[in-house]
């Protein structure tokens, strides 16, 4: 009879928010409850580093900090059009972004928060041999703020980390922190990430997950068998698999198909056509089948239940149709409890007469969280090797039979068939089969899959290839550090000079090597790629506060772009990233009384830009005339003051659901 605790719900609000500034904490009686980590919220809210943490349960490491505040700190870049490099530029709902991945995945915050269905990297395993981006926020608040709006800079962002380096862990998880929390920004509310790992770093990543999704939202740690020989270099165990560790933005919102691809290896059919292991237990994503049209009324498991809470009385029948409804029980006050989803029958986890026992022992509670049915949205089981063998997979209605191949050395050879040379292109590539299995696994073929370390582009080449074999639509959205390869590498004698170059031939070639082959009818064969790079705004650069400001000062403003950008496009795709508008809608443009109009979609229009000079009041209003929903010129664009003045009365009177920008 007490009032809601609005503390708990406060908290629990915050725990929404952010996962990783609730923690654990001893309260003033000594229990161990939920509790907010002020010192980390205050850090989430500030712009600058807070001093001062407390004992609590938490991974910590020197510069976490630091990391939060890559994080939140902002950047005054923009994303680049190129068309030379680009397939399909006009077409294509697929990108490839070139640049740093911590800036890109700030610049896409505002377009795609919320809209990436799955999120697939595969980062540095911190072996001691490998390189690491180095976000260095050590200097002094002046140079932080300088650095912050970014201005150009030169030389490699990568640097070595080495088991000598006295922050080895440290640099790491600074280094991904960031990264992976401005990642769950962009996860839809049932996305899923899969980060692939080996055993170096597989502790401390899923430490690090459990801080940025929350531990509730764990779902796997799949092993994959990468090398069935094992690793000979090693003093006492010879390692034969990696890790694929996967959690979701929100577990009780996930859940993968039924019909997974399961090793027939170790499996056999029941009387219903499901795969069981060869003891019989199922290792589907359920427990039981719940694809059944017609009940067995034998069954043990199928049965519905109807419970009054204030009698506690419990009726328990057997269903024989899909028509459930019993409204006079429910008048009566009794909760139906049924045992079905979206109209197709379900096996209930206990037995009826399992059921029954605990009721009658009052070992089961009733509640909406109907804990005596299977939980299928969060219940999600795989098996925990996944091998180089054969797998089946349901897919439209059809059986599937295909092999999944994972081993590195197998993604060497398909990138040297594809490449058509005999040496090794990209060190350790990551196998399209495993990426293609994980793409599978969602009950969707229309949805975005982000891989923010794109190496090789090898998740890109697996989406390309789901689409071909089952259908759909499923686009990709790449980012990719233009790191130099060697001088000395079979790249660079290719003439492929960055890592970059590498991810973009190998979409062109392996784009080309898919539409040859048998393609699914349901797909509308975009192997195209928007590329588009992180650069410097294309604002002029201005560093002084306005109490710095000189009246000599004024003159140098009266053209607010950047010397060298003249491209109308780059103010296009700059205003794209700042709206938040879909990078890859189709553009058009058309010359209107004399100047450069950009379209963006089909009528009516998301955007229309002209960042000509000269402009009229009466192109202004052929302008209006098309009702977009946003309009942007350049903010010295127009042929005088009285016009730009005009600019937003034009629209209300023509228009007045059009938002209008200057830039």
């Amino acid at each position: 009879m007490h009032s809601p605790n609005l503390t708990d719900e406060n908290i629990a609000k915050i725990r929404d928010i952010f996962p990783d500034c609730v923690t654990e904490a001893k309260d003033e009686s000594g229990q161990i409850r939920y509790a907010v980590d002020f010192d980390q919220l205050r850090q989430e809210l500030s712009d600058h580093v807070i001093e001062g943490p407390q004992e609590r349960y938490h991974l910590n490491w020197p510069g976490k900090r630091e990391a939060l505040l890559a994080a939140n700190a902002p950047i005054a870049k923009t994303l680049r059009p190129c068309r030379d490099e680009s397939v399909n530029f006009d077409s294509t709902k697929n990108l490839f972004i070139e640049g740093d991945n911590l800036e890109a995945l700030k610049l896409l915050q505002e377009t795609y928060l919320g809209k990436v269905k799955m999120i697939y990297i595969d980062p540095p395993y911190n072996t001691g041999n490998d390189f690491i981006y180095e976000d260095d926020f050590s200097e002094d608040t002046d140079g932080f703020l300088i650095k912050s709006n970014q201005k150009d800079e030169d030389g490699n962002r990568l640097v070595s980390n080495t088991e000598s380096n006295g922050r080895f862990h440290s640099d790491w998880l600074s280094m991904l922190y960031p990264r992976l929390k401005l990642a769950r920004n962009l996860l839809s509310e049932d996305g899923v990430v899969f980060i692939s790992i080996d055993e170096n770093e597989q502790a401390n990543l899923r430490k690090l997950c459990d801080e940025i999704f929350g531990g509730e939202n764990y779902i796997s740690m799949i092993a994959v068998e990468n090398n069935p020989k094992g690793r000979k270099n090693s003093r006492f165990l010879s390692v034969s698999n990696d890790f694929c560790l996967c959690y979701a933005k929100n577990k009780e919102r996930s859940y993968f198909i039924e019909n997974i691809p399961k090793n027939i290896a170790d499996m056999k059919q029941d009387e219903n056509g499901n795969y069981v292991h060869k003891s019989g237990k199922r290792v589907l994503v359920g427990e039981n089948s719940f694809n059944k049209e017609v009940l067995d009324l034998t069954s043990e498991k199928h049965y519905s239940v109807y419970y009054h809470s204030a009698n506690k009385d419990l009726i328990l029948r057997i269903e024989n149709s899909l028509d459930r409804s019993d409204q006079a029980l429910i008048d009566d006050g009794y909760t139906r409890y049924i045992s079905h989803r979206d109209e197709k029958f379900i096996e209930n986890t206990y037995t009826k007469t399992k059921f029954l026992g605990l009721a009658k022992d009052n070992a089961l509670e009733f509640k909406e969280s109907k804990i005596f049915e299977k939980n299928f949205s969060s219940d999600i089981r795989l098996k925990s090797l996944l091998t180089n063998r054969k797998y089946k997979a349901l897919v439209g209605g059809k059986v599937v039979e295909y092999k999944i191949d994972v081993k590195t050395t197998s993604a060497n050879t398909q990138l040297k068939e594809l490449f058509d040379t005999t040496e090794v292109i990209f060190p350790s590539p990551k196998n399209i089969g495993l990426i293609k299995l994980l793409v599978t696994l969602f009950d969707d073929s229309n949805f975005i899959v982000l891989d923010f370390f794109s190496g090789s582009a090898s998740a890109a080449h697996a989406v390309m290839k789901v689409n071909a074999d089952y259908g759909g639509n499923r686009r990709f959205i790449l980012i990719q550090l233009p790191e130099f390869c060697d001088q000395n590498s079979e790249a660079y004698s290719y003439g492929l000079k960055t890592i970059a170059e590498i991810g973009k031939e190998r979409l062109r070639r392996g784009g080309k090597h898919v539409i040859k082959g048998d393609c699914h009818a349901n797909w509308n064969k975009d192997v195209g790629f928007r590329v588009l790079k992180v650069d410097t705004s294309n604002m002029a650069d201005v560093y002084y506060t306005p109490g710095e400001l000189k009246q000599d000062d004024l003159l140098d403003v009266i053209d607010n772009i950047k010397p060298g950008r003249g491209d109308p496009e780059d103010f296009l795709f700059q205003v794209l990233v700042d709206w938040g508008v879909d990078l890859t809608l189709p553009m058009r443009s058309e010359s209107i009384q004399g100047k450069t109009v950009f379209f963006v979609n089909e009528a009516p229009y998301d955007l229309m830009a002209c960042f000509d000079t000269g402009i009229t009041e009466e192109l202004v209003k052929e302008l209006a005339k098309h009702e977009p929903m946003r309009v942007v010129f350049r903010d010295n664009g127009f042929a005088s003051d009285a016009v730009k003045i005009n600019v937003d009365q034009i629209f209300r009177q023509l228009s007045p659901s059009t938002e209008v920008k200057s830039i």
